[in-house]
Order: structure tokens, then sequence, then C-alpha cells
């Protein structure tokens, strides 16, 4: 039981970070600082570069080199104190090479996090959604956190130009940096005839199962974005009529709904349907969604409609971490989590925020006072294409992915 507490508590905060300024930084940087949407735009990219290049190195440190945890202390340290001074800067280029150097830090620690709590646990399938559940409440105590500060204070603009959103984050994260000393120990798995453990994890790409789950992931990361980055300005447009005001409540239904399923429906479905059905019915979930989206009405159903967060980013990208976990070799887990860390956070982040971006200007240049007909039509275009692509990808998943059976221990 202490080391599932120590496990949560690492969970909790890893996500409590991410959320104090992931909702909240753009507005932060674009109101208070005038930063412009380009600028803006590169600074959200920041993360998702880091997530190709820096995981591949926690990795390789975890499997070979240093302990997992203490890797992970590091890291969170010194990202804790890179967030503390960048709230000190109002100008665009420190800013954007400070998030740069924080990103590369905090990169790893998605992945490293995952590969700690993996190696403690007796099943992964039965007890990983209860462990990572932590995440997504830390995520909403963060934002709630926030909030609740901002509401005490006597002006929310004039605490928000001290930087208090990067105060939080960097709170967070040597709070975490300190108490990972604490988590259970987690040896590298060193390997005198196979020193460079990345290099192991991309032979997995061999194994035609494997390049088919990455290639989908990756299709459908890409898809995520277009819920993240466009849902928002969607349920505030005037199709759907929600207001400013309340959006941030209204969008807490999709990590309520995470929280449910994460808890309480995961581990029953890998056990009931095994993995392959399970991943399936995550993607089933995307299309569904989003055809909800390109119908547009009613406005209670488009509403009701995120509660479907939950199964499409549980049930395939939370299962997606557990099944790598089952199918890699024991002395190169860490590197496995960072390759499907890469494809999914990475490349199918990045690529997804230019794509969605890219469509919604193709479909929306004219809305600037259109008429309600005029974003309706755009709207639904938008809508339509990550609902062709998820479909696309669910009928590749089952008609050539097969689950390759759990590696042995070495």
């Amino acid at each position: 039981m202490s080391v599932k507490i120590r496990l949560g508590a690492m969970m909790f905060f890893q996500y409590a970070i991410w959320g104090a300024w992931a909702p909240v930084l753009s507005a932060y940087l674009q109101n208070n600082l005038d930063f412009s949407g380009w600028q803006l735009g590169f600074i959200f990219s920041l993360l998702p570069l880091a997530t190709i290049i820096s995981p591949f190195i926690g990795g390789q440190f975890a499997d070979r080199w240093f302990p997992a945890q203490k890797v992970i202390a590091v890291l969170q340290l010194l990202g804790g104190a890179l967030l503390i001074l960048a709230a000190q800067v109002t100008s665009y280029g420190p800013m954007m090479w400070l998030l740069l150097a924080y990103s590369l830090l905090y990169a790893p620690t998605l992945i490293l996090t995952n590969s700690v709590a993996f190696a403690h646990l007796k099943s992964s399938e039965k007890e990983f959604g209860a462990i990572r559940v932590w995440g997504t409440i830390g995520w909403i105590v963060a934002g709630l956190a926030l909030t609740g500060w901002r509401m005490l204070a006597k002006s929310a603009d004039g605490v928000a130009m001290k930087g208090d959103v990067l105060i939080l984050a960097g709170a967070f994260s040597l709070i975490m940096g300190l108490m990972s000393f604490g988590l259970p120990s987690t040896p590298p798995q060193k390997s005198k005839a196979k020193p460079w453990a990345f290099l192991e994890a991309l032979k997995m790409f061999k194994d035609r199962n494997f390049l088919i789950f990455a290639i989908i992931s990756f299709v459908v990361a890409t898809e995520l974005q277009f819920y993240y980055v466009l849902t928002s300005p969607f349920l505030t447009s005037p199709v759907i009529g929600v207001s400013q005001k309340s959006i941030g409540a209204v969008m807490t239904i999709a990590q309520f709904a995470e929280i449910f399923v994460m808890a309480f429906m995961l581990s029953w479905a890998l056990k009931k349907f095994g993995m392959r059905r399970t991943m399936t019915l995550g993607i089933l979930a995307w299309p569904i969604r989003y055809i909800i989206f390109v119908i547009g009405t009613p406005s209670w159903l488009v509403i009701a409609s995120l509660g479907l967060h939950g199964f499409c980013y549980v049930f395939f990208f939370t299962a997606a971490y557990i099944y790598v976990d089952n199918i890699a070799p024991k002395d190169i887990r860490a590197s496995a989590q960072a390759l499907i860390s890469v494809v999914i956070l990475g490349l199918g982040n990045y690529v997804g925020s230019l794509f969605c971006g890219w469509i919604q200007g193709l479909f929306l240049k004219d809305a600037t006072g259109a008429s309600i007909e005029v974003l309706k039509a755009g709207w639904r275009n938008t809508f339509l294409v990550p609902t062709a692509l998820t479909l696309v990808c669910l009928i590749v998943f089952l008609a050539f992915f097969r689950e390759k059976k759990a590696a042995p221990a070495v």
C-alpha cells in the first residue's frame, strides 16, 4: 500500500505541473504580455518538439545508468527552477528559450513516471489505471488552485502579470523533485552486450503488429489535437453558445469522465475484452464524438459528448502504454515507453497541432462576422476530417493488428 500511495502521489504532481500551466498559459502570454498568435503557437509547440528529442535520453539514463526515481528528481528540480525564473520574464526571446529548456527537462519525466509505476505493479493491466487516475486528479486540482488563488486576489489581472501560472507549476515541480527521492527504487537494467537501450527499442518496429500499432497511435494522436485545440472555440462559438465564463467548468466534463473510466473501467475492460478489443472500443469512441460535433445539435448532446473523452483517451492511449510495457523486453522498458511517447506526445501532437489549425483556417477563414449558417457549415466541415480519419484508423486496426503476447522476463 505504501508503494501505491507513493506512485499515486508521483502521478498527482506529474500532471498537476502540466495542468497548472497548459490550460491558461496562452491567456497570460497573449493578454498580459502581448505575445502574437505566431509566438504563442511556437511556444506551445516546444513540449511536443521536446517529446520527440529528450525521452530517448531519459530512457537511456534510466535503463542503463541511474535509478529512474533519481533521474526524475533531478529533472523536476531543475525544471521547477526554470519555471520560476520564466515567471520573471516578460519578453518573447528569453521566455521561448527558458520554456524550451524546461520542455527538454519535463518531457522525459512523462515516460519515466510510467516506467517507475509499471516496475512496481504486480499487474499493470489491473492496477495501472488506479495509479494513473491520480494524474488527472492532479490536473484538476492545479486548475482549481489557480482559480481559487485569483478569486482571493484583489486583481486577478495583476496577479497574472506576476506570472502566477508559472510560479504554481514551478512550485509543484520542486515538490515533486524532492518527493521523487523517496519513490520506490527503480535501478537500471544494465546490459554489457546491449549498452544503447534506445537503439534496442527502435528494433521493435521490425515487428509488424507493433509497427501497425505505432502508425495508428500516431494518426489518432493527430486527431486528439482537434479536441484539445478546437473544442473550446467550437463550444463558445454561436453554433453551441457556451459562455466564456463557464467554458472552463464545461470542459472538466472530459476530465471527470477520464477519472471514472480510468479508475473503474479500464482494468475491467482489459480483463473482459483483452487489449485488442479494448483499444478498438477506444478508437471507436473518437468518430462517435466527432460525428456528434458534426451534427452540432442539440447543444446539450454536444456538451454531453465530452464525456466520451474518458473512453477515447483511456481505452486507447492509457491502454497503449500498458501494451508497450507488456511486450517490451524488461531491460529496455523505459526506452520503449520513450518510443511510444515520441510517437504520441511528440510527433502526433506536433503534427496534429499544425494540421488542425490548417483545417480550421481552411473552412473557417471567413468566420469573423459570418452568419450562423456559415459558421455551422465551417465547423461541420472541420470536424468531418477527424471523423473520417479515425474511422479509417478503426478499419485498419481491426483488419491488420493482432495482439502480441507479453515479452518474457529477462
